[in-house]
């Protein structure tokens, strides 16, 4: 027999109620098929549903070998193959179920839930183009409206203004035809548009719950949005369908670990690995997470494996380049030599390995070289990002015109009052893990990490559609009530009580970039305190201008962005001073290396915290740490670090030209005067 035969009549409809049975009760579905059997004996479908119902039971073993003899007599039928492919996944016999799902497709390439599992499986083996191809394919498949041919084939061949224009004409006349809302939602999400992307698979989920594929694209998009909460609680529907799906597992990984879950995410991703151990990109997600939690040497491992899969990944050396004290043996320098001699590396892994290439230089202390990789490094960065140093200059300038005595003393008392955050900011790379390993040794304070929820509370008010808007933040301000304030002060502390698992009453926010948002803090969480990390200027920039951050800082890729950006922060935090005085504790981080104890005592004077001497030996803290310096702070303190800024100086002077008096009066501020955003600095 080369195909399943159409069962008819009373056969037909027993049949229907077994299918039906499987989503409900896969025990009564597989006492219903062995009935079928009996009265006819070998019927395919009665046997498809037979080995379905043995996988949902969690008895894979029977499932495989019925599955098998089934896709062996019906060798022509394609969901036999694709039910096959689903069994032995469950049996942790990824290629293989692979193989099967691709012969699926190719019996029936319009089969869309075997293209979607295909894709999800190829993205667990490593093979990220075949599982973009397949995820395509299935959209584009996935379409029974001929109304969405067109669309669908633009965005499949990656057509994007055109599958918008097609989708939004399409969608005037059907509002609620839900696979052309999951193709907007896929166009926009392309176009890193993900707040429309979330809105539209909302909307998706409203009108079609079961919709499995467009709940996967909603829990990637609250990810992205910092939403883990949301995105978990999606994850655990889709895991509750397919336990074993591979992107599920992944994804929820990813998720834990941004919310400090590192065991739980370090055990998923383990016992992915066990059975998908061919992917790179997740061996090095491993990594990431093992060297958050202080489990260096397993992070190691965990990158080299990442290598030894996928030599030209440029991010798995520039990760082992990130746990700063690891050293790179020649052999691994060697091969990163021989990488960028490359002509076809694609640009994102050169970058990778010309900041990791200067790591090992550096530590070889050929600090010329080093310097020259870095700074290539940091010129690809830069070109690919569209960052406008203007805009962190107008934005001081404009807190510097609202924040006024009066300002505040206006809306005394609005925002929270629970003192329960506390805010370490200023520049990256300044010391703000160290102080924060510092404070969270003490019992009555939690480390959390950096977290950007302040972040998005003030782009939601500066309410830009566009990078060209002008930004109504912070002047909104002025018109917001008291109650607005309050209700935006619970909403930040509702948002990150997900990151708190100790039960302390305070917690550290340590987003460096809130240093140019101290004004709303102090408007929407008054109570809360406010401590700043600075460095010296070229210590602090160069540390800036050798680090790929994973995320954000924009201005860090340029030596003159970094001195415009360290000029305009310490611009605004003296505005800051002088209108709230006392309201923000700096630290002095060269202070802090030569008297530790009388900082730290300094330090949790500010913080209204008794003296604790764990706070003294914060290296014994075995809490996880996720920044650049995480291997760092759990070793005393050195001073090794305060000067080694001198190696390269010589080829500063664009960073020093953009401080200007700012590095001549280091650790004290010169007065700085603008007008029409032109600085004239005095001393």
């Amino acid at each position: 027999m080369t195909q399943a035969a159409e069962p008819t009549g009373s056969l037909n409809v027993a049949l229907e109620h077994t299918a039906r049975l499987l989503e409900q009760d896969p025990r009564l579905a597989l006492e219903q098929a062995a009935e079928i059997l009996k009265v006819a004996p070998n019927h395919p479908v009665a046997t498809l549903l037979t080995g379905v119902a043995h996988r949902l039971l969690g008895d894979t073993e029977s499932s495989v070998t019925i599955l098998a003899a089934l896709t062996d007599a019906q060798h022509r039928w394609a969901q036999a193959f694709f039910e096959l492919g689903m069994a032995l996944a469950d049996a942790d016999r990824l290629s293989e179920a692979v193989e099967a799902l691709r012969r699926a497709v190719e019996l029936k390439p319009d089969l869309p839930n075997a293209l979607r599992t295909l894709g999800d499986f190829l993205s667990a083996s490593g093979d990220s183009a075949g599982a973009d191809q397949a995820y395509a394919a299935h959209i584009k498949v996935s379409t029974r409206d001929p109304r969405l041919l067109a669309p669908a084939a633009a965005l499949y061949e990656n057509r994007i203004p055109e599958a918008e224009a097609l989708l939004r004409a399409h969608l005037i006349q059907f509002p609620t035809d839900v696979p052309a809302l999951r193709m907007l939602a896929e166009v926009a999400a392309r176009l890193g548009q993900n707040r429309d992307a979330a809105i539209l698979l909302e909307r998706c989920l409203e009108l079609s719950p079961s919709f499995h594929a467009a709940r996967q694209n909603y829990a990637i998009i609250l990810s992205r949005q910092n939403k883990p909460a949301e995105a978990l609680q999606h994850l655990e529907q889709l895991l509750k369908i397919e336990p074993r799906n591979p992107s599920y597992r992944n994804l929820k990984a990813v998720v834990l670990a941004r919310i400090g879950d590192y065991q739980e995410s370090i055990e998923i991703y383990s016992k992915l690995l066990a059975t998908h151990s061919g992917n790179a990109k997740v061996w090095m997600s491993y990594g990431h997470a093992l060297g958050t939690a202080g489990r260096e040497a397993d992070s190691i491992a965990a990158y080299r494996k990442s290598i030894e899969l996928s030599p030209n990944l440029g991010e798995a050396y520039w990760s082992l380049a990130n746990l700063k004290t690891f050293r790179f043996t020649q052999a691994e320098t060697d091969a990163m030599q021989r990488q960028l001699a490359r002509a076809d590396l694609d640009e994102t892994d050169r970058l990778h390995f010309d900041f990791a290439l200067g790591k090992a230089l550096e530590d070889a202390r050929e600090f010329q070289s080093s310097f020259e990789h870095y700074a290539a490094g940091n010129e690809i960065r830069r070109r690919q990002l569209a960052y406008q140093p203007g805009q962190a200059s107008a934005l001081v300038q404009r807190s510097k015109s609202l924040y006024t005595p009066a300002f505040f003393a206006a809306r005394q008392g609005f925002g929270s009052p629970a003192p329960d955050p506390i805010f370490i900011l200023g520049m990256p790379r300044a010391g703000s893990t160290l102080i924060e390993q510092i404070l969270s040794s003490h019992s009555r304070v939690e480390g959390t990490m950096e977290l950007p929820n302040l972040l998005k509370i003030a782009k939601s008010l500066g309410d830009k559609k566009a990078q060209s808007d002008d930004s109504r933040y912070p002047a909104v301000l002025l018109q917001m009530q008291a109650e607005e304030f309050h209700r935006l002060g619970e909403q930040y502390l509702t948002e990150t009580r997900i990151h708190r698992r100790l039960g302390r009453p305070l917690f550290i926010d340590k987003m460096p970039n809130n240093c140019l948002h101290v004004g709303l803090i102090q408007l929407l969480l008054p109570n809360a305190k406010i401590i700043d990390a600075r460095r010296h200027p070229l210590a602090c920039g160069f540390s800036v201008f050798k680090q790929h951050f994973a995320r954000g800082q924009s201005f860090s890729y340029s030596l003159s962005d970094i001195g415009t950006y360290y000029r305009d922060y310490v611009e605004l935090m003296a505005h800051i001073d002088a209108v709230l005085p006392g309201r923000v504790h700096r630290v002095i981080y060269e202070r802090m290396v030569d008297d530790t104890e009388a900082e730290v005592r300094r330090l949790l004077d500010y913080c209204a915290l008794p003296f604790e001497a764990s706070c003294l030996r914060f290296y014994e803290n075995d809490r996880a740490v996720r920044t650049a310096s995480a291997q760092q702070v759990r070793q005393p303190i050195f001073r090794g670090g305060v000067d080694h800024w001198r190696h390269v100086e010589p080829w500063l002077d664009p960073l020093k030209a953009a401080l200007g008096p700012v590095l001549e009066r280091y650790p004290d501020v010169p007065e700085l005067v603008f007008s029409n955003r032109n600085m004239r600095l005095k001393q």
